[in-house]
This record gives C-alpha cells, sequence and structure tokens, in this order.
C-alpha cells in the first residue's frame, strides 16, 4: 500500500487551499497512493498563533460539513481514504477534528485532540474543547488507522490507546515550527512510538511562514522497527509518498513482545496517582 503525506501551503483562502487539496489528491493516486493524509489546519491559517476571538472562532465549521463532503465526494470518486484535519464546531463547542473518509466516501468518524496546550503563538485552549471520544481506530479499506493530532503524540499512554485498539497505522497532523524543538526530537518521538507500538507512523506537518511563525515541514513516516523510511524536506511544498507493507505489523517487536507482556493490573494504580 502507498500513502501519501500533503505538506503544502496554507494561505489565508479556504476555499483556494481545498481546491490545490483537491488537486495533490488526484495527483496523489495518479501516483498510486491508497491513503491521502493532510497537515494540522491544511487548508487555513494556524489560528491559535494569535489568542481566539469572536471573530476567528466563528471560522470553525461543522462535520459533516462543506470540507468533508467535498473530500467525501472525491474519496469515493478515486476509492482511496482520505485523513483530513480541520477547525470543527460542534453547537457551542470547537475542536482541533480530523475526520476519517473510506474509500466508498463514508466518513467513518472524527478523531479529535485530546489534550490541549497553551503557550506562546500556541494559544490552543481559547479555540479546542478537549476530546472525551478517547482514541478511536478505524476499520478502513486499507488497513485499521488511528490519529494522533499534534500535542496528542506526546503522550505515550495516548500513543498505547491506539495500539490497544489495534492500529496499523496511525496518522500525526501537525503544526510544527522551525526552532520549537530541539533537533531531531520530533523524529525520535515518532520512532520510538512505533517501535513500542509496533505501527506505522505518518507525521505530516505544515509548511511556510505565517503571521507569527514559520512552519517547517519535514514530514516523515516510520516502520514498526522504529526506522524512518520516508521524510519530505525542510520548508518545501511537496508530496511525500511512500510504500508501506501492513503484514510487519503482525511480526513486529511490539506485536509479538512488549502488547503480550505488560501488566495493565499494575499501571491502573500507578497511574491514578
Amino acid at each position: 500500500m502507498k500513502i501519501a503525506l500533503i505538506q503544502q501551503r496554507a494561505t489565508k483562502d479556504r476555499d483556494a487551499n481545498r481546491r490545490r487539496g483537491v488537486g495533490a489528491v488526484r495527483e496523489a493516486v495518479d501516483h498510486g497512493a491508497g491513503v491521502v493524509c493532510f497537515a494540522e489546519l491544511a487548508f487555513e491559517p494556524f489560528y491559535p498563533q494569535e489568542p481566539a476571538t469572536p471573530a476567528s472562532l466563528a471560522l470553525a465549521e461543522p462535520i459533516p460539513g462543506p470540507t468533508t463532503e467535498l473530500f467525501a465526494k472525491l474519496a469515493a470518486e478515486l476509492g482511496i481514504v482520505i485523513v483530513l484535519n480541520l477547525f470543527e464546531r460542534d453547537g457551542d463547542r470547537t475542536y482541533d477534528a480530523s475526520p476519517v473518509i473510506d474509500a466508498d466516501g463514508r466518513l467513518l468518524g472524527t478523531t479529535r485532540m485530546v489534550h490541549i496546550t497553551d503557550y506562546a503563538c500556541f494559544h490552543e485552549k481559547g479555540y479546542y474543547t478537549p476530546s472525551e471520544r478517547g482514541a478511536p481506530v478505524y476499520n478502513t479499506a486499507c488497513g485499521r488507522i488511528g490519529v494522533s493530532i499534534c500535542y496528542d503524540r506526546h503522550y505515550p499512554e495516548y500513543m498505547r490507546a491506539l495500539a490497544l485498539g489495534g492500529a496499523e497505522l496511525v496518522i500525526v497532523p501537525q503544526a510544527g515550527a522551525k526552532g520549537e524543538w530541539p533537533e531531531g526530537l520530533f523524529e525520535a518521538e515518532m520512532r520510538v512510538a512505533a517501535f513500542q507500538n509496533g505501527y506505522f507512523t505518518a507525521l505530516c506537518n505544515r509548511v511556510g511562514p505565517e503571521t507569527k511563525l514559520t512552519f517547517a515541514g519535514e514530514s516523515f513516516i516510520c516502520d514498526p522497527s522504529g526506522n524512518v523510511i520516508a521524510r519530505a524536506g525542510s520548508g518545501t511544498e511537496e508530496m511525500l509518498l511512500c510504500d508501506i507493507d501492513l503484514l510487519r505489523v503482525a511480526d513486529s517487536h511490539a506485536r509479538r513482545l512488549f502488547l503480550r507482556d505488560r501488566r495493565p493490573d499494575l499501571y491502573a494504580e500507578w497511574l491514578g496517582k
């Protein structure tokens, strides 16, 4: 199976960004992709660079809604799985959300970010309600897919929950800026998560300069042994294509050994402290 990570800039024109996204999906399919993934808030500016206001919160859209309907039709037409990320409104609440669309165009569900941070240029608590949906895993036409949205990847217990749910591939839509963390740390984190949990990880990052931040790009994919098997450039708009073999999941160290030898009866007491 081939996966495509779309590393492209987002302008202030959401409709134009969507059209570029549609074009990228079609190009990915021309290259044989069965799963196409987008970065965090792929079709709009990264709003949390500034504190939330009523005007900025009004930009959130429903799911199902304009973006999911557009890409659901595309997924059905092309027979591919699409993982999005957008600013969702549900009643009076707003979320950082990743809809997962199957190859027949069905919206299988929406993962919402669980852990919400707040610091300079990442004023996310004003935008996002913490999810209460847990760590869903979706049974798609291209395997069992989980999503870990940006900040959630820092929580080993969340990444383990996806493994316990049977994930074979974990998509990480991210908004990572240049100079935000020590060099190589994001990569090390995803390599360890892949190795400890026995799945593929695919981090799809934003790219390009915006109001206060310059997003790094550098999207990458890790195999269940913790090796980086594909990497996009720094600061470049591009499509990262990679062949992955989901049969490797069952033969990984984590699936043969680590998950087998867990002692969750002890962990429940420790984690409650």
